[in-house]
């Protein structure tokens, strides 16, 4: 009996670890953030049409294969995020950079949670907070991000670590 309660037990948290991690949408709702918004740069890199804003793919420590983002995506304080950008773009020069508020929260698909963002471009993204370049205001030891577990806006002490996912602005060749 014993047995079959522990297996019973473990069978469960296994289901409820699968359904945490699935995204999650409203059925009957109209997406904020829909496929028709997206196109295709490289295999990496998106153009989010309604911005002129291209957009890494996987956040910063992953890798697209084709298919999907593979990798664990790697989480870094608010001044390692903004080095990163800088050493990132050192040799590309195309104007990579971390994302202001403003533009990052273009990308949540405030219809879906855990990820709220649209999956078929950004697959993979971890339903957390990632960084954007906004400082607070109020408070010069924080900086807002942007939380794709369910789209929401907040600011976090510089010292934490966030994900990160790196934007620049479309280039008149493109």
């Amino acid at each position: 009996m014993i047995k079959k309660i522990i297996s019973l037990s473990a069978l469960s948290m296994f289901v409820f670890a699968f359904q945490v991690s699935a995204q999650t949408c409203l059925a009957n709702a109209d997406d904020t953030t829909p496929d028709e918004d997206f196109s295709t740069i490289t295999t990496s890199t998106v153009l989010h049409t309604p911005t002129g804003l291209i957009w890494q793919r996987c956040a910063v420590g992953q890798t697209f294969d084709g298919t999907t983002c593979t990798g664990e995506a790697e989480q870094m304080t608010w001044q390692e995020a903004l080095a990163y950008a800088y050493e990132y773009d050192a040799d590309l020069l195309q104007g990579w950079r971390v994302p202001n508020l403003k533009e990052l929260a273009s990308l949540a698909e405030r219809d879906c949670v855990r990820p709220a963002i649209n999956s078929t471009f950004f697959p993979v993204t971890p339903p957390d907070s990632f960084w954007t370049s906004t400082p607070s205001i109020m408070d010069p030891l924080r900086a807002w991000t942007v939380a794709f577990f369910n789209a929401s806006h907040s600011i976090k002490e510089k010292d934490r670590t966030v994900y990160l996912r790196l934007v620049r602005t479309k280039l008149p060749t493109e």
